[in-house]
């Protein structure tokens, strides 16, 4: 599988971002009619949240990478007498 882009990245976040918008304003649904059956199709609004948090890390974590700061990172230090 070939890398993702900070374009492809980018572009993924946004498309989810426009998802939740149109979420917000309303969740769209689409009525199939086949053989006398009805079905609902609602978005997942957790689901499209969970791919914004994930598509702003890869982008985060993307552009880190570009600019050389892909290295450790230090979370906690504990001090101590020595």
């Amino acid at each position: 599988m070939a890398a993702i882009t900070l374009p492809d990245a980018q572009a993924q976040l946004a498309a989810y971002l426009a998802a939740s918008t149109a979420i917000a304003a309303g969740q769209s649904y689409t009525i199939a009619t086949g053989a006398g059956n009805t079905s609902l199709t609602r978005a997942n609004l957790a689901e499209v949240l969970e791919m914004i948090k994930f598509w702003r890390g890869e982008v985060e974590r993307i552009e880190r990478e570009a600019s050389g700061g892909g290295g450790i990172r230090v979370r906690a230090v504990t001090p101590t007498d020595g």
